[in-house]
């Protein structure tokens, strides 16, 4: 219990000290993590090995993927391509209906694609709209990322609901079409949060500086879409070819697939692609545009690496399998996962974790609980699910993409992000348990 109680004063620490006291995020949570990790009995060495190791760590899965995505954006912004997507978009779906757009798009593309990888690329995009419609970026950040994170944890082939299925022996498709089942109500109650509260909030994208050239003609539709469009199919099939039944054989092509379809090689093709929205007439120079976007990257890679390196010293504290080991004496049925997973989320910070613990905790337990049939087994991982997105905030690196690419500061994303998340958490449970009167 003083464990937690340290956690608790520390996410205060957090939340004061980038808020009123206006210290860096990134020295904000190293500080809160050398702190944790003393207080919680590691040594000095290991203290400075887990940060290092948790910064590392994150960094070596979504640092490259930010800073080719800002270049990215860089392009987009400076040739004027995001003014031609944000027209397109908003041509097709009319500007009240924006947020709702987002919103699916984040709901699909997550299905192969990784949360944080789809926020990356997909930010652009929202700037634009905000820019074009004069909508906040709140509104427009928490429906991307709550349709993002809805089937990141609930529809395989993300690893986290794969790897669940599998320790619980629960059947893929039925997880499958029982996933995107309750998807559909969790995502929309992420997209009210974000129409109701986020838009409270007034956060607008900063200009870029202007090109030199401005009578540069816009790049057209299919150019624009390019750098955004190609890397998700790519992403898409690397993940189909990934697929145990390997759909695509398991010779050259799949290893083609596998390698255009990691998240580092579909963004550089989209960097490529990118080159070709800068109009020969302008004066400015490639390294010039990349320049601004691995500027603009550095401080968002930074910050991200910051937060993975609090939540690993949080998962090396224990805290979670201690908090999960003591719930599993709870009789609950289909409430139980949802609460251990929670904990272990919101403890430390990485949903694939809290799905896989969880789902370890609770497989002797299934038989007892009288959820060992197929329809329970898969509800069971559901509920996990649905657990291990309440609540993603400063320990979690997609807590902090979100409200980087968005502009927001920490006591914002909370309010806008966190509580988005926490909402989506507990519609997705109370789904799953009407669903489990029904088939159960």
């Amino acid at each position: 219990m003083i464990t937690i109680l340290f956690l608790v004063l520390v996410m205060v620490f957090i939340v004061l000290s980038t808020t009123k006291l206006k210290m860096h995020p990134f020295i904000s949570l190293i500080l809160a993590s050398i702190f944790m990790g003393f207080v919680a009995g590691l040594d000095a060495e290991t203290v400075l090995a887990k940060i290092t190791e948790g910064f590392g760590g994150t960094l070596k899965s979504i640092g490259i993927v930010i800073a080719l995505g800002t270049i990215i954006g860089t392009y987009l912004e400076r040739s004027g391509g995001a003014k031609t997507l944000a027209a397109t978009i908003l041509k097709l779906v009319g500007e009240k209906r924006a947020p709702l757009a987002m919103n699916i798009t984040g709901f699909i593309v997550s299905i192969p694609v990784f949360c944080d990888s789809g926020f990356v690329i997909l930010s652009m995009l929202n700037k634009a709209i905000s820019k074009k419609t004069g909508l906040s970026l709140a509104v427009l950040a928490v429906a991307l990322a709550t349709g993002l994170y809805t089937t990141h944890v609930f529809v395989p082939p993300t690893p986290g609901p794969l790897a669940a299925a599998a320790e619980l022996g629960a059947d893929i498709g039925l997880v499958l079409m029982l996933g995107l089942l309750v998807s559909i109500p969790t995502a929309a109650a992420g997209l009210l949060w974000a129409l109701l509260y986020s838009k409270r909030f007034s956060i607008f994208p900063k200009e870029f500086s202007e090109p030199e050239n401005n009578n540069t003609k816009e790049p057209g539709v299919g150019m624009s879409f390019a750098p955004l469009i190609v890397p998700i199919i790519l992403i898409t099939l690397g993940s189909i070819a990934a697929y145990p039944t390997a759909p695509f054989g398991k010779g050259f092509i799949k290893a083609a697939l596998l390698f255009t379809g990691h998240p580092v090689t579909a963004l550089l093709i989209g960097v490529f692609l990118a080159f070709g929205l800068k109009q020969k007439d302008n004066k400015e120079d490639h390294f010039t545009w990349v320049g601004l976007g691995l500027k603009n990257a550095g401080v968002i890679i930074l910050i991200t690496g910051a937060g993975g390196a609090f939540g690993n010293i949080l998962r090396a504290t224990d805290i979670g399998d201690t908090m999960g080991n003591a719930l599993t004496h709870w009789h609950i049925g289909i409430f139980l996962p949802f609460i251990i997973a929670a904990v272990l989320k919101t403890a430390q910070g990485s949903s694939t974790v809290a799905i896989i613990t969880t789902a370890a905790l609770v497989s002797p337990l299934l038989v007892s609980m009288g959820l060992d049939a197929p329809a329970a087994k898969a509800l069971v991982v559901l509920a996990i699910g649905a657990g291990s997105m309440t609540v993603s905030h400063a320990n979690d690196s997609y807590f902090w993409v979100v409200s980087q690419f968005s502009e927001m500061d920490t006591s914002t994303a909370l309010r806008c992000h966190t509580m988005a998340t926490l909402v989506q958490g507990i519609t997705g449970i109370l789904v799953i348990a009407v669903l489990s009167l029904i088939l159960i």
